[in-house]
């Protein structure tokens, strides 16, 4: 199976480092605006529409968890330590993120991942953008939406808070040459990946950033 380089460069250089995101606002912080969430352990549902693309994708049914599961207790635990912490309004930053950050990288957006990146990540993507621009190429990219987000693990030790979420996404992916000629992946053709992203954070710091600490994943 063909796999576009670009997302071959993006799961290195994350395992290669620690990502810090900038989502004080959309990780787990509640706004006092947010609707009641129809169910608290996912975001994506068949009304919803992706933040980009042209249709919601229909999403995955996760079963009900009961106060016995180890993900709710991990939530019931993070919860506890952190009374602000809504894992619907997590999930929600989450989706953003995942966004966020594949597209600025396909299009060689520096300005857009610098923030969001930490110093020795930045450079790993940056020298990859160096990289297609010293070859003249280019990445014609269209993410369509999400078929499923939800929690999967969820950890209090100590002071350090862990949630573990995955995500089935589809886009559209193709690097091109100085021509548009294909080099890898396919412009017209949908692609599905699961990728799984553990975000730590200490609750008791000042600091209420959440840090992308690994990710693991690939075509489904």
């Amino acid at each position: 199976m063909a796999n576009s380089g670009l997302f071959e460069i993006l799961l290195l250089a994350m395992i290669a480092g620690v990502i810090l995101f900038r989502l004080y606002t959309v990780l787990g912080r509640r706004t006092g605006h947010e609707p009641p969430p129809k169910d608290a352990y996912r975001v994506s549902g068949p009304s919803e529409t992706p933040l980009t693309g042209d249709a919601a994708l229909p999403a995955r049914t996760q079963p009900a968890l009961t106060a016995a599961d180890p993900l709710t207790r991990g939530l019931q635990d993070i919860h506890g330590a952190d009374r602000s912490f809504e894992i619907g309004h997590f999930l929600s930053g989450a989706r953003q993120a995942y966004e966020l950050v594949v597209t600025a990288f396909a299009a060689g957006d520096r300005a857009a991942l610098k923030p969001l990146l930490a110093g020795d990540i930045y450079g790993v993507f940056d020298s990859a953008i160096s990289a297609r621009e010293s070859k003249r190429e280019k990445v014609s990219f269209t993410f369509v939406g999400f078929k499923d987000v939800k929690a999967v693990h969820a950890t209090l030790k100590g002071r350090v808070a862990d949630v573990t979420v995955c995500f089935v996404a589809q886009f559209i992916s193709a690097t091109l040459d100085s021509n548009d000629a294909v080099v890898d992946g396919d412009p017209k053709s949908v692609r599905e990946v699961t990728d799984i992203w553990s975000f730590e954070r200490d609750v008791r710091a000042k600091d209420p950033n959440w840090t992308l600490v690994a990710t693991s994943g690939g075509e489904a």
